[in-house]
């Protein structure tokens, strides 16, 4: 209960520090996205300087938090929010991701519509098209939420394989990398909310798809 608490008012200092409805309106309007880190809370680094609002983000960058910090950025027509004690390193050109190595941590992104992307850990490879995601890196174990879009998983030990589409939350999962006879197995929504892919869309000038926003269960 404490930490729910303490994630919604942390979801409402990221919003006033954004300007929540400025940014609804923006996704309605469609226009092009501002870059970069849009909040930052605690200590935030990127290629190893610290990051501020405003600073901008890149494939080839490496992003690190440290200990309770808190992070949205935008890159491209892609939006993330990192939590503390977490590592990303983004790969693609441009202001293409291609592909976003999370080594530890915990980070909930969306994703345009602009081809496949590849989000990597320890234990699994995951390709992700038109899609919400959350996904949680540790060295034996991986936490994954396809919220909405089409996944392909695969883990990295054994060769277990799984695609699938979701809606709202549909099936999450874990993958794990111990050498275990079924390396993905069904897990239960955790660790993120509805209304933090909003805000994540919004950043981007977007908004959830129709049919994520008509479902009647809300995390």
């Amino acid at each position: 209960m404490e930490l729910d608490r303490a994630r919604r008012r942390a979801l409402l200092a990221l919003a006033a520090g954004i300007g929540l409805p400025a940014a609804l309106g923006r996704a309605r309007a469609q226009t092009s996205p501002k870059q970069g880190v849009r909040t930052a809370q605690g200590e935030v680094k990127i290629n190893g300087k610290p990051a501020e609002p405003g600073t901008l983000v890149r494939p080839g960058d490496t992003i690190v938090l440290g200990n309770g910090a808190l992070a949205t950025f935008v890159v491209g027509e892609d939006a993330f929010l990192m939590r503390g004690n977490s590592r990303a390193e983004l790969m693609g050109s441009g202001l293409l991701v291609s592909a976003l190595q999370l080594v530890t941590g915990k980070l909930l992104g969306v994703f345009g519509r602009g081809g496949e992307r590849r989000l990597v850990t320890a234990t699994a490879t995951i390709g992700i098209r038109g899609t919400g995601a959350y996904i949680e890196a540790e060295p034996r174990r991986t936490y994954f939420c396809l919220c909405y879009g089409t996944a392909d998983v695969a883990a990295t030990m054994g060769g277990a394989r799984e695609s699938y589409s979701t809606r709202h939350h549909d099936s999450p999962r874990y993958i794990y990398g111990d050498g275990r006879k079924r390396a993905i197995v069904p897990a239960s929504v955790a660790n993120h909310t509805d209304s933090e892919l909003i805000l994540l869309e919004s950043l981007a000038g977007r908004s959830p798809p129709q049919s994520f926003m008509d479902s009647p269960v809300r995390y």
